[in-house]
C-alpha cells in the first residue's frame, strides 16, 4: 500500500502533467513551479479537494551559489585542521572576502522555498520558485493566497534581498533600518559592512566602516611547562632553577 506522500504525488502529477519536478522526497512532496505559473498552482493547490493545502507553514530563501562546496572536505593530511581556515577553499563561513567571484553554478542563484500543509490529506508539500535573475531577484508573493505568507515573505527579502511582488509591505524584518546589504547571501563578509555604537556628543546611534582586523586566531600550544614535568626530569628543573 501506498504512502500518503505517494498517494498525494501522484495526484499532483494527474493534475500538473506537464511538470516533471514532482517527487517524493522522505516524508513529503517537492516539486518546482515557474514564477510566471506560482499564483495560479498555488491556488489550485489550496482550494482543490484532492489537495487542500489550506495552510502554509514556512517560507524561505535559499542562495544556491557555493552549493555542493565544502569548506572543511579534504583529501589529504595537509590539508587538516587549522590550515583550512586560513587558506579556504570556498565561498563559505570563513571568509572576509567582500570581492567574491562566485562560481558559475549553471542554474539561476536564489530560490524561494514554501512549505505547505494539508491537513484534510495529512501531507505535507514543498514548493522550490526560482528567481531567474541573479542581480534582481524577484517571485511572487503569495499574501494574496496564504496570509501567513507576510512575515515569512519579509524575512527572507530581508536575508536574502528576494522581491516578492505584491507584497504590500515589504521592508526589513530582522536586521536594522541602517543595514547594508543581506546577511544570509553567501558572499556577505562575516564582519559585515558597517558597525554601530552611540555617539554621546551627536546622542544617537551612528554607522562608521568595520575597524574589525579579518584575522584566524591561531591557538597557542605550550609545548614545554615544568608544572607537568614528574620524576628525575622535576628534579633536574628545580636544580637549574635553585
Amino acid at each position: 500500500m501506498s504512502s500518503r506522500p505517494e498517494q498525494m504525488c501522484a495526484t499532483l502529477q494527474a493534475m500538473f502533467p506537464d511538470n516533471g519536478t514532482i517527487f517524493v522526497d522522505l516524508d513529503l512532496v517537492s516539486m518546482e513551479v515557474d514564477p510566471a505559473d506560482l499564483l495560479v498552482v498555488a491556488t489550485e493547490l489550496r482550494d482543490n479537494k484532492a489537495t487542500r493545502f489550506v495552510q502554509l507553514t514556512d517560507l524561505c530563501g535559499v542562495d544556491y551559489s557555493t552549493y555542493g562546496e565544502s569548506e572543511w572536505s579534504t583529501d589529504n593530511e595537509k590539508g587538516a585542521s587549522f590550515s583550512r581556515a586560513v587558506d579556504a577553499s570556498s565561498m563559505g563561513t570563513l571568509t572576509f572576502n567582500t570581492g567574491i567571484d562566485l562560481p558559475d553554478i549553471g542554474r539561476p542563484r536564489f530560490d524561494a522555498v514554501t512549505h505547505l500543509l494539508s491537513i484534510e490529506h495529512n501531507v505535507r508539500l514543498r514548493i522550490h520558485c526560482t528567481a531567474e535573475n541573479d542581480d534582481l531577484p524577484v517571485v511572487p508573493s503569495l499574501t494574496s493566497i496564504w496570509a501567513g505568507a507576510e512575515w515569512f515573505e519579509r524575512e527572507a527579502f530581508d536575508l536574502y534581498g528576494i522581491l516578492f511582488e505584491g507584497h504590500s509591505d515589504l521592508r526589513r524584518l530582522l536586521t536594522d533600518y541602517g543595514f547594508n546589504g543581506h546577511p544570509f547571501r553567501k558572499d556577505f563578509p562575516l564582519i559585515g559592512n558597517v558597525e554601530m555604537r552611540y555617539d554621546p556628543i551627536k546622542q544617537r546611534v551612528v554607522y562608521e566602516p568595520v575597524s574589525i582586523e579579518p584575522r584566524v586566531l591561531v591557538p597557542r600550544v605550550i609545548r614545554e611547562d615544568s608544572r607537568y614535568l614528574t620524576g628525575e626530569d622535576a628534579a633536574e628543573e628545580n636544580d637549574s632553577n635553585a
